[in-house]
């Protein structure tokens, strides 16, 4: 393939080239074992630790010792989820959102074969959730709360800081995680402010923010009691064994001073502008779409679009003959010929939820490469609707087939 056109910046991104500089030399001279004693070994552990005071003054977190490195986010999602249910196993609840990330929502539908109680809370149409849903549903047997920052597939945003004061003011003594993988970098998070101080735990993955995969962050704040996870030894104050990933770690601290930095210059607003380009132009070309989330607060970056009557997976497929790299969905769940749990969540009819394309964007987009995307992209849904047995070529809209079909909801 001579080109390629990489629009899948939720599923990963590309190790930033300043990334990469500052982990080269942990991979050669800089090698020791940081839990050694010998001053080789101390100064790379002196190294670990100011990789972590960045990375926690980035997220606004007043002691570096609430910064747990871990392998990933699942990791970290089941360490504040376990975690907390082995810390108090007198309490045998757990509260989330129909549509979380597999890491999460697999994680609670296990521990519901183990003979936990867990209240999964339904979306509007919009993706968005219900505050008072969430209230009547905790109860004093209630251990944790998980609840994304934002949506992966459709790039909706919570309102966690106030749905985690909501949970305190009900029961101050539940705990609130937030997967925060996709919101990381694209929006400002101090949880030393008045908004976020509510927030217990927080995860979030290297690969999402231009580090490697492998590293991943769990922020538990300091005074909230919490298990370990994988046991081995004494590594992270005790919160998790293993001997440390030095290069990948100094990895993700560059990466969260570049993130600062972008925050501060506009990154963002331009991404928007690009995002809102894609969605008013394919609107404007191709009949009979829907972008999902359109009317909720959203990530600058990320636009989730279906086109009625065909396949989201031949729409790939011709797409990937052309170099656009796009997602369906979530990577994490690629593999599956279902539709997307999230679209279902939001009443998305079947024959539109099976035909979504998640367009996500980033610090390399160019402008020329969107626009290259959409010129492409009518073309491929025209001739696709052609052979689609829910679709009237004399017309040029669905059929009482699709019509009938997109009712069964």
């Amino acid at each position: 393939m001579s080109k390629i056109t990489y629009l899948d910046y939720n599923a990963t991104t590309p190790i930033d080239p300043n990334v990469l500089d500052v982990m080269l030399p942990y991979f050669k001279e800089k090698y020791a074992n940081p839990s050694s004693k010998y001053r080789f070994a101390m100064d790379i552990s002196a190294d670990v630790e100011k990789a972590r005071a960045v990375i926690a003054n980035c997220l606004g977190v007043e002691h570096s010792d609430e910064i747990v490195f871990t392998g990933s986010a699942t990791e970290s999602v089941n360490h504040a989820i376990r975690g907390t249910l082995k810390t108090y196993p007198e309490k045998n609840h757990i509260i989330t959102t129909v549509v979380e990330h597999p890491a999460v929502l697999d994680t609670c539908k296990d521990l519901e074969r183990d003979g936990y109680k867990v209240t999964f809370l339904k979306v509007n149409n919009n993706g968005e959730l219900d505050e008072n849903e969430l209230k009547t549903s905790i109860t004093e047997h209630t251990a944790i709360i998980s609840i994304m920052h934002a949506n992966n597939e459709t790039g909706v945003v919570f309102p966690i800081g106030k749905l985690s004061k909501l949970a305190k003011k009900v029961n101050p003594e539940v705990l609130f995680h937030t997967d925060a993988t996709q919101s990381v970098g694209k929006i400002n998070i101090d949880l030393n402010s008045d908004e976020y101080k509510d927030i217990d735990f927080l995860s979030m993955s290297g690969h999402k923010v231009y580090a490697p995969k492998g590293i991943g962050i769990l922020f538990s704040r300091k005074g909230t009691r919490l298990r370990k996870f994988i046991t081995g030894g004494h590594h992270e104050f005790n919160k998790r064994a293993g001997t440390l990933n030095v290069p990948l770690i100094l990895g993700l601290a560059k990466a969260f001073e570049l993130l600062k930095e972008e925050l501060a210059s506009g990154k963002q607003d331009k991404l928007a502008k690009l995002r809102t380009k894609i969605e008013t132009e394919i609107t404007k070309r191709i009949p009979y779409i829907n972008i999902n989330g359109l009317k909720a607060q959203r990530l600058s970056n990320t636009t989730n679009i279906s086109f009625d009557c065909i396949e989201g997976e031949s729409i790939l497929f011709q797409l990937d003959k052309m170099g656009f790299c796009i997602s369906s969905g979530s990577a994490c769940t690629s593999g599956s010929l279902e539709p997307s749990h999230v679209l279902r969540a939001m009443h998305v009819p079947i024959t539109s939820a099976h035909s979504s394309l998640r367009i996500s964007l980033g610090r390399f987009t160019k402008e020329e490469e969107v626009d290259d995307f959409i010129s492409s992209l009518p073309t491929i849904i025209s001739r696709l609707r052609e052979i689609s047995p829910f679709w009237d070529k004399k017309t040029n809209k669905p059929n009482d087939k699709a019509i009938q079909y997109s009712c069964q909801n």
